[in-house]
């Protein structure tokens, strides 16, 4: 139970696969028995489609909200400001009457693939250079600018309907509160924000079928909108007078519930993909090549890089070669010398994100001979995902400061799961590596964005995650792995130039 009269922070985390809301006290630690989670389920099609019904998606958010004010019972007084994330790069058309004229169509649909090609060829490799820099996200069909092209070229009449063009989290603020407004970190996920001039970026929209009327304004996690309309003041009283935040990208999010919230720390999340994300000034000079650079708000950058291969690679092993019991597969990696095995992998089960962004790119097994055991295939892979993470840390790391006390903080159920790894890590990174041990980062992050922005705390390092064991590099093992990461860096450029 929250201490007597301390603020609460309802805190709504909407992903691909649930939406939840959890109530936190101030010290950003979840109160008993008031969480709500929803399974949802993204609509998917054989030819790349990946949407929801948006009017699906809100009667989910409201329902968790409905149960958890409900069993919050007198606590829901207390709720000081209600934060939100969602997930990114998503877009949905909608009328003047704020009701959908499309499903949102989100960052995993890939149909626009001709058209972010399209649009590469169009500016060529300078211009889509000067692009990446100006807006600090490349040419994907994970963004909007390959969104709209596809749209006008496959769903004309779409673009006609749609009076706004917003993020789920603009439209379940716009249906709550009349207000349409899109936040700074929002915005950078959608490849269309300029991040110099915090502004919609026009030299995109020049070439895109939408205007900057059709955008939501712009604004910051500290300019919170206040005030519920009918039917919702009156479904919740608790919450119709405080302060709703505007939502923030999830990874953002994430990053603030693990305690990176500084150049000093850095998150690792390796689950079923992976990313490397670190919160840092915005003002680089140019974004470094293969990376993102996106706002946790206008004072705070998030640059880093994610892959499509992590967890995901290890669990296809697990399932198709011939191994023993995590147990002792765990045990018997751990006797084995690092990169000894004379293998070099190629992770890419799933094309490659960063750095390369090769869609293309295929997982290949090199070196391998009628000597070669499904341990070493499972080390090999192991430390080829940790190779790729190297050369996404050493883009970062160029833009860091100096620093005695950087470490990375590990989060992510396959990463989690598995010492051995959580050790390549550290060797291949010659950094050490905290295995976090806090539950629902992402609600925490936003939980704590919540309790700054009404002043309960001055900052977010004051209430520290829980963390695990401390991994530590070897250098010998750092050595090794380097000479295997140069090996790994000659195959890949040898088949994908």
């Amino acid at each position: 139970m929250p201490m007597k009269n301390e603020p609460l922070i309802l805190a709504l985390d909407i992903g691909t696969s649930s939406t939840r809301a959890m109530l936190f006290d101030a010290h950003a630690r979840p109160v008993a028995n008031l969480a709500v989670q929803m399974a949802i389920q993204m609509e998917t099609t054989s030819n790349g489609g990946a949407t929801f019904d948006a009017n699906y998606l809100f009667a989910c958010v409201v329902a968790t909200v409905d149960e958890l004010l409900e069993r919050a019972g007198p606590l829901a007084g207390r709720i000081a400001a209600v934060t939100c994330d969602t997930f990114v790069g998503n877009v949905l058309g909608a009328n003047a009457d704020d009701e959908p004229v499309t499903p949102v169509f989100t960052y995993a649909d890939t149909r626009n693939a001709p058209d972010a090609q399209q649009l590469r060829e169009e500016l060529g490799p300078a211009g889509s250079a000067v692009a990446h820099d100006r807006t600090g996200t490349l040419i994907h069909t994970s963004y909007l600018p390959a969104r709209f092209r596809w749209l006008a070229r496959t769903q004309p009449e779409a673009l006609r309907a749609a009076r706004y063009w917003l993020s789920f989290g603009e439209f379940l603020l716009w249906k709550l509160t009349r207000q349409r407004v899109a936040s700074y970190s929002v915005a950078s996920w959608s490849g269309l924000l300029n991040r110099r001039s915090l502004s919609w970026d026009a030299e995109w929209l020049e070439r895109l079928p939408v205007t900057v009327e059709q955008l939501s304004p712009l604004i910051d996690v500290d300019q919170p909108l206040v005030g519920l309309t009918t039917p919702w003041a009156g479904r919740w009283p608790a919450l119709k007078s405080v302060p709703w935040l505007p939502a923030i990208g999830d990874g953002a999010a994430a990053n603030l519930g693990s305690g990176c919230d500084h150049p000093d720390r850095i998150a690792l999340t390796v689950g079923t993909t992976g990313a490397m994300r670190v919160v840092l000034d915005p003002a680089l000079d140019r974004v470094p090549a293969g990376l993102w650079l996106y706002r946790v708000d206008r004072h705070r950058g998030l640059l880093g890089g994610a892959t499509t291969e992590g967890g995901n690679l290890y669990a296809w092993l697990q399932e198709n070669l011939r191994l023993p019991p995590a147990a002792e597969l765990e045990q018997q990696l751990a006797a084995l010398p690092p990169a000894a095995h004379g293998l070099t992998v190629l992770p890419f089960v799933a094309g490659e994100r960063a750095p390369g962004w090769n869609d293309k790119a295929k997982a290949s097994l090199i070196g391998f001979n009628l000597n070669t055991q499904p341990i070493d295939i499972v080390q090999a892979s192991l430390e080829g995902i940790a190779y790729r993470f190297a050369l996404i840390y050493e883009r970062i790391a160029g833009h860091l400061p100096p620093s005695a006390t950087r470490s990375i903080i590990a989060s992510g159920g396959g990463l989690l799961s598995s010492p051995v790894w959580l050790q390549i890590f550290a060797d291949v990174l010659d950094q050490p590596i905290l295995a976090l041990d806090e539950k629902e980062i992402t609600s925490r992050g936003i939980a704590l964005l919540g309790l700054e922005q009404i002043g309960a705390i001055r900052r977010m390092a004051d209430l520290p995650p829980a963390t695990g064991q401390t991994y530590l590099p070897n250098a010998a093992a750092h050595t090794a792995h380097t000479a295997a990461i140069e090996r790994q860096v000659q195959f890949y450029e040898q088949f994908y130039g």
